[in-house]
């Protein structure tokens, strides 16, 4: 699976660098040697590729995808062989779950939307899906916040897409769990959105 991984990664390193020219902020922000939960804003379907590419080479990272995308058999064969895994959503699929959760806790990092669908308006954020944080909580790994934004507001051939990291949360200073486990889990896609919205002002001029 990695062989085929690293041969995709190539190949969309070449093709989506010619109708696209993508401009990366804070790459020295993701953590070295340790796995950790990467939580973009969501805009177009093809997000995954430009984070997963401006993220650069290395270990293959795991994407959390919708169910809907494993319809096709190709594409289901596909996704599962470039490591993205599929998740119904309003179910909580306890396998699936305990696989990623081994899996960052082991030192693989994971994308995951914490908008949970994409925002067809593009400005602002939508309400925050508690999955990354429920991973990065039994992972015990930190949450990089990553914006994505695409020149003129929406994806479109030939605009500058930027791809912005931000600094690691560390998932201690979250305070998740325990008695109190609804607000504090509330409070802390407070922090993630304020990261996502800072990432936003810092870079809107190349929105």
């Amino acid at each position: 699976m990695h062989l085929f991984y690293y041969l995709c990664y190539i190949g969309a390193s070449v093709l989506f660098r010619i109708p696209y020219r993508i401009r990366i902020v804070g790459r020295e922000n993701l953590p070295k040697g340790r796995g950790y939960v990467l939580c973009p804003n969501h805009l177009s379907a093809i997000d995954p590729v430009f984070v997963v590419l401006a993220r650069g080479w290395g270990r293959p990272m795991w994407v959390m995808g919708k169910e809907e995308l494993f319809c096709n058999p190709f594409l289901r064969w596909f996704f599962r062989h470039v490591g993205v895994f599929p998740v119904e959503r309003g179910k909580g699929d306890r396998t699936v779950l305990n696989n990623a959760i081994e899996s960052v806790r082991s030192g693989r990092s994971m994308l995951i939307f914490p908008e949970g669908t994409r925002n067809k308006k593009g400005t602002g954020l939508l309400p925050l899906k508690s999955g990354a944080f429920v991973v990065a909580q039994n992972a015990g790994a930190d949450i990089v916040p990553c914006r994505v934004l695409y020149r003129g507001g929406k994806q479109h051939p030939f605009c500058t897409v930027t791809v912005a990291f931000g600094e690691p949360i560390p998932i201690e200073s979250l305070q998740l769990g325990g008695e109190h486990a609804a607000s504090r889990l509330r409070a802390a896609k407070g922090v993630l959105a304020e990261h996502l919205e800072k990432l936003y002002e810092e870079n809107k001029a190349y929105g």
